[in-house]
């Protein structure tokens, strides 16, 4: 299991919400290049970058600090949050993102998710599917759907997907467990899929029974930035795993 680092980005400050609460956010960096070296001195490979500022405009903001970081460090990228056009999907590309996540765009554009997919592949283009009673959310989590969340995942698999993020929204920030049920089922209805499980981890326990599960990756955010579980456990986890 790939331990996987978050940085979540608000006009270019490292910052955290709570189940995708604009309202409810908290800095806690005001400079994400630092942060990145932290994570990458530690050991870390990879790392989560989600533009804010740009799922909320509707296209993608923070693209200097996706640039910043993908040339100031050797982190796998993968990047979301606002991309919604060609354009941003190019933009996040040249800025150095070596993966992009598209979770709106999947829902409110289908046509143009899977011109992504043949056009990029299943190894570049990451399916964001985001979910709150087991409903797919969007837009940073301000918009609900009636897409049931595992129809909507074998739907895209069966068109190229090979990666997923899910993020369980009312689990999100509030550090009380990941929805480990969600993930179950996803590797249950979709084994051949790579998973990625984000949001609610609170401690080295939820890690350690995540990886259990065989999940090919697990996003970790809060807890880090809150003391919960230290980039040394961390490290130590992705080389056993």
């Amino acid at each position: 299991m790939n331990i996987i680092p978050a940085i979540d980005l608000i006009e270019g400050k490292c910052v955290r919400l709570t189940q995708g609460d604009y309202a409810q956010k908290k800095i806690y960096n005001e400079k994400p290049l630092e942060v990145a070296k932290q994570f990458e001195d530690a050991g870390l490979t990879r790392l989560h970058l989600v533009d804010l500022d740009g799922a909320k405009a509707k296209k993608v903001v923070n693209w200097k600090v996706l640039e910043t970081i993908a040339g100031k460090t050797g982190l796998h990228v993968d990047f979301g949050g606002g991309v919604q056009s060609d354009d941003d999907l190019r933009v996040a590309f040249e800025c150095g993102a070596k993966q992009v996540t598209g979770g709106s765009v999947a829902v409110k554009q289908p046509d143009l998710f899977e011109h992504w997919l043949k056009t990029y592949g299943g190894e570049k283009i990451i399916l964001g599917a985001d979910a709150k009673n087991e409903k797919i959310a969007v837009s940073g989590w301000e918009e609900g759907t009636e897409l049931w969340v595992y129809d909507f995942v074998e739907k895209y698999q069966q068109k190229g997907v090979k990666y997923i993020i899910s993020t369980d929204v009312a689990k999100d920030g509030l550090l009380q467990g990941p929805s480990f049920d969600l993930y179950n089922n996803l590797q249950d209805k979709c084994p051949d899929l790579h998973v990625i499980a984000s949001g609610g981890v609170s401690d080295m326990g939820d890690l350690e029974r995540l990886a259990e599960m065989g999940l090919y990756g697990v996003i970790v955010g809060k807890a880090i930035y809150e003391g919960r579980v230290t980039l040394a456990e961390l490290s130590k986890l992705n080389e056993l795993c």
